[in-house]
């Protein structure tokens, strides 16, 4: 039996991206990750220390977008995997860069890259 913890809408400035001004100048990305976990000790205790705190997670995850920039977002997308399966108790990560401000001369409303992970 698996759980579900998810984190949606998490947007943090970031200056990915291979064009030059993007770089430069950053935009905003959005976050969303869903975890599968087992939260049944977590309930049965109802203690944070025995299941994964989405607050500290959120934290995590936004000084990786913050942090240093890479040309891809699904490279972004894969660092970000990495933080959440970190953590044991997470069985699997599904996380989503969402980049509304790309650089495309349509009108377009979302890019994203979802990356899942064991």
């Amino acid at each position: 039996m698996s759980d579900l913890i998810a984190l949606t809408g998490l947007r943090v400035r970031g200056h990915h991206g291979v064009l030059a001004e993007e770089r430069r100048d950053g935009q905003d990305f959005v976050i969303d990750a869903v975890l599968t976990v087992d939260t049944r000790a977590a309930a049965a205790a109802d203690d944070l220390a025995a299941t994964v705190d989405y607050g500290a997670l959120a934290t995590r995850l936004a000084a990786v977008v913050a942090g240093d920039p890479v040309d891809l977002i699904e490279t972004l997308a894969a660092r970000l995997a990495d933080v959440c399966t970190a953590d044991p108790r997470v069985i699997s990560a599904r996380v989503t860069v969402h980049k509304p401000s790309a650089p495309i001369p349509l009108a377009f409303d979302d890019v994203a890259v979802t990356v899942v992970r064991p």
